[in-house]
């Protein structure tokens, strides 16, 4: 997811598991320190907005309105007040009344994510194809998108922007680079061949410095979804005639980029039933972000038949990890329900919907009066870790730039 995805978030990413956000820092940049932000009273979730406020607050919208809620309208404004005059849209801005200017950090998953909620949302229609000529204007000659403008290609961000494409009336592969590539074909140089067994058809999230690829089960989830023209919200598919990767000119079209990305994911999945987490120092740890992000991509592509188990899985064990993970979590567990055609407000005795509107302000409306949260934020709308302690353990285990859960790791 997104996702996927979900960036340049080094603390969310220390939270094992912690939900996607956008691709990939700065190509390597590391965050800097910031101070205390304050949480705006629009904003879903508690914790710090600094990496990821436009991307939590882009997936709660259309998580919302994915289960017939009406997001609170001064949740939706917040959104749309991030928006820079270009266009794109940053991680979060604190002073949104502050015009953006050269220095202001706008990225394609930000802009992506914001494009997809203010399209679900409806009555934004200025907003969107602002954003969408933004993500059209810094595609690159390969015909992907990185998480900077200028940056190199990776499988998340281009997953993702061809995911906005899709809601916001463009033909996602119609929208070319100068050099006449599209978001597929930079999709198809990031797929590993089906010789590669279990990890055949995989995407990766982009070639090492020597040129190979290495499966990532982040990138091939976000990719599969783009691959697919779809957003986060992603429909349940129609089970394939075979289960196995396929090799050939087939291999490099949209559909076969989708395929053989789920064939992967359903392999990964079967294992284990989860994926783990990537982290350094983690030890056989779930991912939970990645693993709903990849039940949602398989649903989409293969159908149910092989998501059974894995969402079984999540509704046994996620639901702490949403707790504590906060909205763009919970967002992610009502994309996979959604995907396999489950209840979102049943999901093993929890109900998600009720969960992550009690993350924000209280719903315009909502199916049911069980639905609809309060104005006052939960307590748990985010993560309890320490942003910047943990931050600085993570820089230390790992080094810098690597991505989110979720939806957003970035090769080593």
């Amino acid at each position: 997811m997104n996702i996927r995805r979900s960036a340049a978030l080094v603390a969310a990413t220390v939270v094992i598991g912690a939900s996607a956000a956008p691709a990939a820092f700065a190509d390597g940049a590391s965050p800097s320190a910031s101070p205390k932000v304050v949480v705006p009273s629009g904003l879903y979730g508690s914790s710090d907005p600094t990496y990821d406020g436009v991307w939590r607050q882009s997936l709660a919208l259309v998580a919302q309105t994915t289960v017939d809620v009406e997001p609170a309208a001064k949740a939706v404004d917040w959104l749309a007040g991030q928006q820079c005059e270009n266009g794109g849209f940053a991680a979060f801005r604190a002073e949104p009344g502050k015009a953006c200017d050269a220095k202001t950090p706008v990225d394609s998953n930000s802009t992506a994510a914001a494009v997809q909620a203010l399209a679900a949302v409806g009555g934004h229609e200025g907003e969107v194809v602002k954003g969408a000529t933004w993500l059209k204007q810094n595609q690159n000659a390969d015909g992907g998108w990185g998480y900077n403008p200028g940056g190199a290609s990776d499988g998340n961000s281009t997953g993702v922007v061809l995911g906005a494409l899709s809601t916001s009336g463009d033909e996602p592969a119609e929208v070319r680079s100068g050099t006449g590539k599209s978001g597929t074909d930079a999709l198809g140089t990031l797929a590993l061949p089906c010789s590669e067994g279990k990890n055949g058809g995989a995407l990766a999230y982009q070639p090492d410095k020597k040129g190979e690829l290495t499966a990532n089960a982040d990138a091939t989830a976000a990719g599969v979804l783009g691959a697919l023209g779809s957003g986060f919200a992603a429909e349940k598919g129609e089970a394939p005639d075979a289960y196995t990767c396929e090799s050939g000119d087939d291999a490099k079209t949209a559909n076969g980029i989708a395929h053989n990305g789920a064939v992967y994911l359903q392999n990964q999945l079967s294992t284990h039933l989860y994926l783990k987490s990537q982290l350094a120092g983690a030890t056989d740890q779930p991912d939970y972000g990645n693993t709903a992000d990849a039940v949602t991509a398989v649903a989409a592509t293969e159908g149910i038949k092989y998501t059974k188990d894995p969402y079984a899985w999540l509704e046994k064990n996620a639901q702490d990890w949403a707790k504590g993970a906060g909205p763009a979590a919970y967002a992610q567990l009502i994309f996979a329900a959604h995907a396999t055609g489950n209840d979102p407000r049943d999901f093993g005795g929890t109900d998600l919907v009720s969960a992550l509107n009690k993350t924000g302000p209280a719903p315009a409306s909502a199916k049911s009066a069980a639905d609809s949260g309060d104005e006052k934020k939960d307590d748990d709308g985010g993560s309890s870790v320490s942003w910047w302690i943990v931050g600085v353990m993570f820089i230390a285990a790992v080094g810098v730039g690597i991505l989110i859960s979720g939806r957003k790791k970035q090769q080593k």
